[in-house]
């Protein structure tokens, strides 16, 4: 009667193991299926595509201490630039102070257009504080289009231009654009226009 009383005992033993190693087995499963959709991976857009439709890029070399200003005039828009950052096509998105309070060595101004309006467009750079003293400062202005369909942006145009002075307003590109966001022929010029105390209010 021992034995069959151990033998049952084992057999209970055995079942109560395999339905607990099947339940593991079952747990485990179910973690390895699941994974997969506790974290999915992220759909991204294409991350070349620009956010702006025209973009106005300002760049200066990074070892000069330099505050250089980027103002911009869209058609029937007011300008843009470190005083008056957004109009109703434009926004400046990064005013570049030079050394001050900047964590990166970029000297880097850049502004982005909601849309493309056709008519005429003006860049003018500004050279506010020259904190290196270095005289003349080189910069350097591009402008790119990405049109609706596009999905990246093509550099239409770029101009080089020495400051000479502080407090010093050069108008470095004016052109015009037309409603397929192309530019005109003919139309680029750098005869002075102000724009930074139309700017300011």
């Amino acid at each position: 009667m021992d034995e069959f009383e151990q033998l049952d005992d084992d057999s209970g033993a055995t079942v109560f193991r395999d339905v607990i190693l099947l339940a593991l087995a079952g747990f485990v499963t179910l973690v390895l299926l699941l994974i997969p959709h506790i974290n999915p991976p992220v759909v991204t857009e294409d991350t070349d595509r620009s956010p702006g439709n025209v973009v106005i890029e300002l760049r200066w070399p990074d070892e000069i201490d330099a505050d250089i200003d980027l103002w911009v005039e869209a058609p029937g828009d007011v300008p843009v630039g470190y005083s008056n950052k957004a109009g109703t096509v434009f926004n400046l998105l990064r005013d570049d102070l030079g050394k001050t309070s900047d964590l990166t060595k970029l000297n880097y101004e850049f502004s982005y257009s909601r849309g493309v309006p056709a008519g005429k467009y003006t860049v003018n750079t500004h050279l506010y504080r020259n904190r290196a003293r270095v005289f003349p400062v080189p910069v350097t202005v591009v402008v790119s289009v990405r049109n609706a369909d596009d999905t990246s942006t093509r550099q239409i145009l770029s101009a080089e231009i020495d400051m000479r002075r502080i407090g010093e307003e050069i108008t470095a590109l004016r052109f015009q654009l037309d409603e397929q966001g192309n530019l005109v022929a003919g139309s680029v010029h750098d005869l002075p226009r102000p724009l930074r105390s139309k700017g300011q209010s």
